[in-house]
């Protein structure tokens, strides 16, 4: 989902740049710098042709607000040595749980679904027993706002206690206010298995506020079962979306620091990573810098950390 200002552009636009048709090329031709395979951990599918529609992404985006299939993602990472993908819903209904996992179940290439349920409801634990039944369905997303409400409510906690029980993780998607919310969370549930969204986050402000979300992301950082997926790197600055990996390092080098080679995961928000640059753009910034830190840094980034996380599978 979209969680900062950016502003829409076109493939074609962005691709009028030569810098960006030489990374582009670069991603797609060098066969000796790359992954043995690369997982996908933050996709969304979606079709607004439905008769019912969808709650998202909002007719105001017509970059996102169209048709968007396995067979679409096929085709942007034609070449880029992308071999599967967990998915991500972003839609609220609840029978677009059983869309996607449907889907999943046409598609090898989706190798994991992340639901949407509400922790806390009355009908969760039925609806949780209903779609893991597909081994597919491998965990939900809640936000920073939900945590927050529902920390104090012990059906809540009973819940993601219930979701740690049937080895299933708990993506989370919010900003830095959310962090201190997730030290608790782990406390309160320690088995859970959380990954934390479109890292790295802007950098928090100053003060005690920030300070707070510093402290609680380096806490967050030592929870052998806090995994911070790394899905929101590129930034728009003053118009333009830099592609060098130096622009990015200090960022990437903290959550390395962070979270060490074992719990970062890959991510590219396809298709929200549009807004900002083509797929093979996305890939090439952090594919440099993983790569950069060797041969099985690289594989568990790209691949066996997310293994690890989601415990995703292989269609046969």
């Amino acid at each position: 989902m979209v969680t900062r200002a950016i502003e829409t552009i076109t493939r074609r636009t962005f691709l009028g740049s030569a810098a960006v048709e030489a990374f582009l090329a670069s991603a797609r031709s060098d066969e000796a710098g790359r992954p043995s395979r690369i997982i996908d951990t933050h996709t969304h599918f979606y079709d607004p042709t439905r008769p019912q529609g969808v709650p998202w992404p909002p007719r105001s985006e017509p970059l996102l607000y169209r048709r968007t299939l396995p067979q679409d993602l096929r085709q942007a990472v034609q070449g880029l040595g992308v071999t599967g993908t967990v998915v991500v819903e972003a839609s609220p209904w609840l029978e677009d749980n059983q869309w996607l996992l449907n889907l999943a179940k046409e598609k090898k290439l989706i190798v994991g679904v992340v639901g949407h349920l509400e922790p806390g409801g009355p009908m969760f634990k039925s609806h949780l027993q209903r779609f893991t039944k597909d081994r597919r369905f491998r965990g939900i997303r809640i936000d920073g706002k939900m945590i927050a409400t529902g920390l104090p409510q012990a059906a809540f906690i009973a819940d993601l206690q219930r979701l740690a029980d049937s080895d299933l993780e708990l993506d989370v998607i919010g900003e830095n206010e959310m962090l201190t919310d997730l030290v608790t969370l782990s406390d309160r549930v320690p088995y859970l298995r959380i990954v934390i969204n479109h890292l790295p986050f802007d950098p928090p402000e100053e003060g005690n506020a920030g300070d707070k979300a510093r402290n609680a992301l380096g806490e967050l950082g030592r929870r052998p079962r806090v995994y911070a997926k790394v899905s929101g790197v590129l930034r728009r600055i003053k118009g333009r979306v830099p592609l060098e990996v130096s622009f990015y390092r200090q960022r990437l080098d903290q959550l390395w620091d962070t979270f060490g080679v074992d719990r970062l995961v890959y991510g590219s928000n396809w298709p929200v990573s549009n807004l900002l640059a083509p797929y093979g753009a996305v890939l090439h910034v952090v594919r440099e810098y993983f790569l950069a830190k060797g041969v099985e840094p690289a594989e568990k980034y790209f691949w066996k950390n997310s293994l690890a996380a989601y415990k995703w599978v292989d269609n046969p």
